[in-house]
Parts: C-alpha cells; structure tokens; sequence
C-alpha cells in the first residue's frame, strides 16, 4: 500500500477539515439530543403522572387555562405542545365543558386529542327523578348514586326551590356534586318552562301560583285522563272561597288558598293543566282502590261516592 503524499495528508490534516468533522459530530450530538427530547416530549408522559386524573373544563375556560391546569396537575409536560396539538385537532372552540378522566399515562397528542374531541372516558351515571319527587325525595335518591354529593349541602342550596327542579332523567358524571345537580335540575326546569311563560301570562295567575297548584295535581293526579279535571276543581274551590283540602297537602285542610310554596315538583303536564284546567261543575273527586277517580258536584254525593268506593 502505498503512502500518503505530503499533500494529501495535509489535506486530511488541515484545520478546514478539522472543523467540518468537528461541526458534523456537534450536529449529530445536537440532533440526537432533538430526537430524544422530541421523544420525551411527544410521546412520554411526566414521570409523576397521576393515576385516574381528573381534568373539569368549566364553561368560559380559554386553551391556555386549560393547558396550565393539566400542566399543574402533571399530565402533561409542555403546554406548548398540547395546545398545538389541540389546533391540530380542531382547535380551541371544539372543546366543551365538563369532566375528564385519564386512567393512565397518555403522551401529550393524546391527551390534546381526547379533550378537543369531547372524549371524558367517563361512564355518566344514569338517575332518573320522577315527576311529583320533592326535595327530600330527590337528596335520597341522588346520595346512593353520587359519591360526591353532599346531602347536607343540597338541602341548603335548594332552602327555596321546591316546585323548581324539574323531574327528568339526568347523566351525571362520576364526580359531579350537589352543586352539579342543582344547576342540572334548576336549568332544564328553566329550559322547559321557556315556551310555556306566555301561557302562564295569559292565565292571568303568577308563575308561582301555576307551579304550586301544578305540585298539588301532581301529587293529587292519577295519570293523563284526570289532570285537567282536578285542576278544574282545585281552582273552583278557591274561587268559591273554600279550602282545598286535598290529602297532598295537609295544611289546605285549616287554610284556604293555595299552600305558601310548591309541595314537589311537577312535570310539564302538570304544569299544563294548571294553567289549563277543564271546566266543569264538579268540585270534589276522590280515587277508588283502582285509582279510579269519581267526581262529584255537591257534598252530599261526595258522601255517597265515600260509601260507594272507598270501603
């Protein structure tokens, strides 16, 4: 093998070569350093990532609460990252508000990808209120389903809200509270009554009288086919100046009008019929074992149909 020239060995040796395989291992080092960051970065979460973390979008949150919320509670690294990541995926207006949980570690496009597209990976909670539920009843039922809710605390924050939560079937989330279901409730009662205010106007009575006499025929009511009949007599008793006395409602046995406030809380077609009742001459009723219900214009044929029906 023959040796290098003199030259040639300068070449290799030269300080202009020197430099360039100096650059080129900066370069490489550098870029290494990129990709492991990038890495990092883009697919690992933080080391302290909290199992079953929780994230609540709340309504008017913009991006970057969002993003520094998730970077407080470690479930991401950069905030960089995943709000470009949420651009990616549609962007800040395809976010909405509520719970989102992340069982596990997640790297940042995916947890960018679970929020912007609405993914909570929580199982909402089915519970159903029946019309005619009031207060106590609703607390009862809705503390066996919510670990969150306080029972104490509902009671406080519904003090004046019988007759206001509307009966209705909800899907909570896992770790929505009594707050949660107040506003649930108070906001669908809102969003029902809407179309119906212009008729509660026209019947010449107060929102609050409909929804409280609406409580009684709820409660007093044995199905569709006699809401309107009872509204009918309910509301004759009170022309009439005669108490209602109605086995709902105790106290409309010493007073006459309507009870101070609603008993529970009615459905739309309870409602309806308040506003709506059926005219007639009857003003009394009562429901046989069947629930069958017998009318009666006079209290001496009330008296009859007791004999005849309520043995």
């Amino acid at each position: 093998m023959e040796n290098l020239s003199d030259n040639e060995e300068l070449k290799i040796n030269s300080p202009k070569n020197s430099s360039f395989i100096r650059n080129v291992i900066i370069s490489v080092f550098f870029l290494i350093i990129f990709i492991i960051l990038s890495y990092v970065f883009l697919f690992t979460a933080p080391d302290n990532f909290p199992d079953h973390a929780v994230l609540s979008v709340d309504k008017g949150e913009t991006l970057k609460d969002i993003s520094q919320d998730l970077k407080n509670k470690k479930v991401i690294r950069s905030k960089v990252l995943f709000e470009a990541f949420v651009d990616i995926y549609g962007g800040e207006n395809h976010i909405a508000e509520g719970d989102y949980l992340f069982e596990n570690k997640l790297p940042v496009f995916e947890v960018a990808r679970r929020i912007a597209r609405k993914d909570r990976h929580l199982a909402p909670i089915k519970i159903t209120i029946p019309e005619g539920y009031d207060i106590l009843q609703i607390r009862d039922l809705v503390s066996t389903k919510l670990k969150n809710f306080n029972a104490y605390d509902f009671l406080k924050q519904t003090e004046n809200k019988e007759g206001y939560l509307f009966p209705d079937t909800y899907f909570f989330f896992t770790t929505d509270n009594e707050q949660d279901v107040v506003k649930y409730m108070s906001d669908n009662f809102n969003k029902k009554i809407k179309p119906i205010l212009p008729s509660i106007m026209a019947s010449g009575k107060t929102e609050k009288e409909i929804i409280t006499m609406a409580s009684i025929i709820e409660r007093e009511a044995k199905g569709d086919n006699d809401r309107g009949i009872i509204s009918g007599i309910l509301w004759n008793r009170i022309n009439k100046g005669m108490p209602l006395q109605v086995d709902a409602a105790p106290d409309t046995y010493k007073t006459k009008g309507l009870p101070e406030n609603p008993i529970c809380n009615p459905g739309v077609e309870a409602i309806k019929a308040a506003i709506n009742p059926v005219a007639s001459n009857y003003l009394y009723y009562l429901h046989d074992k069947n629930g069958m219900i017998h009318y009666a214009s006079t209290f001496a044929e009330h008296k009859k149909n007791k004999k005849l029906y309520l043995k």
